[in-house]
């Protein structure tokens, strides 16, 4: 995996089952049941988004096909980075057809919560003028239900996917990023602040022995966010150090960072988390190096374990980059 900064019966398989198991032992694992991880919840092919990934496949003609459908196994699919482009017709060209341009909007409402889509619909238009400055790509066919698909938006500060699940183990279908052209630690300006006042929180709770481990100098490079599995070494405080107001704390976060997302997916996050020993198996870290304001609220900060990496930097303006259950770089 490469990484750069910058009537119809329905069949349920045994790779299906085993999750939705899975899905079911996280609600129970998390303290206060808050995240809440339901049977057969996961993405799927039928799921709203990947429907309509589906039907823009069928709107293509044979040669805008030739532009921006690429092999499942290209290496653009897994590379991910806080500005680039898959491909190079952007949404607003005349490339793309204006039902082509509302399926695409259907496939961001479909992988976002409400609030999440109205966050992410302001950061493309702020960052970059909105969606018809980003690009598309389609790797594999998502009309051919024999095979992995994936649909992957990318542009300014945002990278979005959506693979019905086809993607083995990777929520989200893979390496995500999101951002703001706003490092000015104000919620009314920087719509991504709110996050970085949770973890604050967390923080804020630690004594003074706790604190002096979660809190670093120097932050590792943004999208060094390759999966390490056990035998990994996580910076920061680990979670099962923590009590169990603190862990609450913890649980709360990823609440509030999973909340811009569907339900689908926040799913099959928690799945993975439990799979790989959930809470206690996360470590959380603070770093010094871009304290906006010298104000000692943490700006760039750091939840990672086995198969999570949720790295947020705040400083200049916002890049987050997030891997969770994804194959191991």
């Amino acid at each position: 995996m490469n990484f750069q900064s910058g009537g119809k019966s329905v069949r349920v398989d045994r790779r299906s089952f085993v999750r939705a198991v899975a899905a079911a032992s996280t609600a129970a694992a998390l303290p206060g049941g808050t995240l809440q991880a339901g049977l057969f919840s996961g993405p799927s092919r039928t799921s709203a988004a990947e429907t309509a990934v589906t039907d823009f496949y069928a709107s293509l003609s044979a040669e805008q096909q030739k532009v921006i459908c690429l092999p499942f196994g290209d290496a653009k699919r897994t590379r991910i980075s806080a500005n680039w482009h898959i491909t190079d017709p952007i949404l607003g060209d005349k490339f793309f057809t204006g039902k082509q341009r509302e399926i695409v909007g259907r496939i961001i409402r479909g992988l976002c919560s409400e609030e999440g889509y109205e966050r992410i619909s302001r950061q493309m238009e702020e960052d970059a003028g909105g969606l018809p400055e980003f690009s598309v790509a389609l790797f594999g066919n998502p009309q051919d239900t024999e095979q992995p698909f994936e649909f992957v938006l990318t542009g300014r500060h945002l990278t979005l996917r959506a693979d019905g699940n086809t993607v083995d183990k990777a929520a989200f279908g893979g390496p995500i990023v999101y951002g703001h052209d706003q490092g000015d630690p104000v919620a009314s300006q920087n719509i991504y602040y709110y996050q970085t006042q949770q973890t604050d929180a967390v923080f804020k709770s630690l004594s003074e022995d706790q604190a002096a481990k979660a809190l670093l100098e120097k932050a590792p490079a943004e999208a060094a966010v390759q999966l390490q599995g056990e035998g990994g070494k996580f910076p920061g405080i680990s979670v099962s150090q923590l009590n169990a107001d603190q862990k609450q704390l913890v649980e709360k976060t990823l609440k509030v960072l999973l909340a811009p997302y569907r339900s689908e997916d926040t799913s099959e996050v928690m799945e993975s988390l439990q799979a790989s020993g959930g809470l206690d198996s996360l470590n959380m870290a603070f770093y010094r190096q871009g304290d906006l304001s010298d104000d000692k609220t943490w700006d760039i900060w750091r939840v990672e374990g086995p198969s999570f990496v949720w790295h947020y930097r705040g400083a200049p303006h916002v890049h987050a980059y997030i891997n969770i259950g994804g194959v191991k770089g």
